[in-house]
């Protein structure tokens, strides 16, 4: 009796293991099929705004970016490896203190690098042109060189915490293997394990059911036999 309820709790555990498994596996896949989806929304808006733009005659930015922060320089408002979504700006006039933006620094700790701070100060100058100057939330000092508005990709719309890991796991095979391929290919399997299991059921209860039917005729055969005798 010890060994069947060992087996009977064994049983229950596996169970339970299988489900907890793949909630999170189909979890994580929902999760990546709807960044897809998002990022395949964001490529399409891109490319609509970019032909309007071109057809008419004008070169700007795309309308939506994201980018992945790799440094600490805005903790906390911004940690490394959260993404943040940026929507372009058609104006210098729609930026204000505060506004946190994407750009190209000049910057001599930054030069050539992409980078998001905020904006502490705007200047116009007697030519007309506007002057931003930055400087990273996580920083000492404010960045060394302003930069023009030329230079701003957009302003951040939302951040998304974290997310940079599934990019950054995504880039090696190892991850796509162990973040795409192996939760589809359980899920897919153990779909098709359940699938074979109806499938088994079905055809022995018809089995079962035939087999009750011929010894059902069986029965009557016999019993028609003795009346005729």
């Amino acid at each position: 009796m010890g060994d069947n309820l060992m087996k009977n709790n064994y049983r229950e555990w596996l169970t339970t293991a299988k489900k907890i498994f793949h909630f999170i596996a189909t979890v994580l896949m929902y999760s990546i099929c709807l960044i897809m989806i998002i990022v395949f929304l964001a490529f399409v808006v891109n490319f609509i705004d970019k032909q309007y733009n071109l057809k008419s005659g004008q070169n700007k930015k795309n309308l939506f970016s994201a980018y992945t922060i790799v440094s600490p320089s805005m903790v906390p408002a911004i940690n490394v490896l959260d993404v943040v979504v940026t929507v372009r700006v058609d104006s210098p006039e729609d930026l204000k203190k505060g506004d946190i933006i994407t750009f190209d620094s000049t910057d001599y700790r930054y030069s050539g690098v992409t980078v998001t701070h905020r904006i502490l100060d705007i200047e116009k100058t007697t030519s007309g042109e506007y002057l931003f100057t930055t400087k990273g939330d996580n920083n000492n000092t404010e960045d060394s060189s302003r930069i023009n508005f030329n230079a701003i990709y957009g302003k951040v719309l939302f951040v998304i915490p974290k997310i940079g890991y599934i990019q950054y796991y995504l880039s090696s095979i190892l991850g796509w293997v162990a973040i795409v391929i192996a939760p589809a290919v359980m899920i897919i399997g153990y779909d098709i394990y359940k699938l074979v299991k109806t499938i088994r059921s079905s055809d022995k209860k018809e089995n079962d059911n035939k087999n009750d039917n011929k010894d059902k005729k069986i029965k009557f055969i016999k019993r028609e036999g003795r009346f005729k005798k």
